[in-house]
């Protein structure tokens, strides 16, 4: 019997193929596209042959792949229905696919308390967990974006900073206090205009003139907010995902919570229908609505402050 050493990278594959891009694949798998284009090379370089040609209409098939293409999507078809049939024998766990900063910053530090309260019940959020990840669509997903999905709920952008800095422009010009400051930025908010950052609070509230664009830009926001901690400078971020450090004291607001822009759009979580009929998902469902509640009316409190 041949060994299937390379399941995962046929599986990037034939996601890459069917979804039309590594980015799309990637989110499908709940890991970086970086990460979907290594198990493609890997398998390329071990068949010493391209796979993936990029067209207009997204990836295309090269002529070496396209021969076994219909074998490979029928065989994943199986592969997913195998795994859907089968579901009952997995009944304690739950896989997750997040949005990451919303998986490390908002969801880390609630789930414990359900973890306690269900101990039987384990998890596989983004590919890691108490159990591997594995092949076919995840339980639960959670994006933030437009789309289909039970909205979560809609957060607010604020600037936020180390407990030392704001001591630094209490002194300054009352108008242009900011002017000057060192400013830390995700590079999501410089590529998507559905993360709104330093450019677009400045337009709205001033503080600025010049440079609203200038400064470190982090790939993350879980990154950012530890030079936050620390002093380095003032960054916008999404108010759900420091509510634990503002309570703690170890980073602040240095404007009123008032001055923040609100999310174009919520966050939402999306059940596979299949899923949604086992118990233990439907109890995170549930635990996951009532934190969200939470965290929708927290953000309306001190939004309204």
């Amino acid at each position: 019997m041949v060994t299937l050493t390379h399941l995962k990278s046929l599986q990037a594959v034939e996601l890459s193929i069917r979804k039309g891009s590594l980015k799309a694949a990637a989110d499908t798998l709940g890991i970086t596209p970086a990460a979907v284009g290594q198990r493609v090379r890997t398998l390329e370089d071990f068949l010493g042959a391209d796979l993936l040609l990029r067209g207009r209409s997204g990836l295309q098939p090269t002529p070496q792949l396209e021969h076994a293409l219909s074998d490979l999507q029928l065989a994943f078809a199986a592969l997913e229905r195998v795994t859907d049939t089968l579901d009952f024998q997995r009944v304690s766990e739950i896989q997750i696919v997040a949005d990451p900063d919303w998986a490390e910053l908002w969801l880390a530090p609630r789930i414990d308390a359900f973890r306690e309260a269900h101990p039987n019940i384990l998890f596989c959020i983004n590919g890691a967990g108490d159990v591997p990840l594995r092949l076919g669509a995840p339980d639960i997903r959670i994006d933030y974006g437009e789309g289909s999905g039970e909205p979560l709920f809609t957060d607010a952008f604020l600037p936020v900073t180390g407990p030392d800095n704001p001591r630094r422009i209490a002194d300054w010009d009352p108008v242009l206090q900011m002017e000057g400051m060192p400013l830390l930025h995700l590079k999501v908010q410089r590529d998507n205009l559905d993360h709104p950052g330093w450019v677009e609070w400045f337009q709205k509230f001033g503080h600025r003139e010049s440079g609203p664009d200038r400064g470190v830009h982090y790939p993350n926001a879980r990154v950012a907010l530890e030079a936050v901690r620390q002093n380095v400078g003032f960054l916008v971020c999404g108010l759900s995902l420091v509510l634990s450090d503002l309570e703690k004291g170890s980073i602040v607001n240095p404007f009123p919570a008032s001055q923040h822009l609100t999310a174009p759009h919520p966050y939402r979580m999306q059940i596979r229908p299949d899923a949604a009929k086992r118990p233990q998902v439907q109890r995170f469902a549930a635990w996951l609505r009532n934190m969200a509640s939470e965290t929708r009316s927290e953000i309306l409190r001190l939004g309204s402050l």
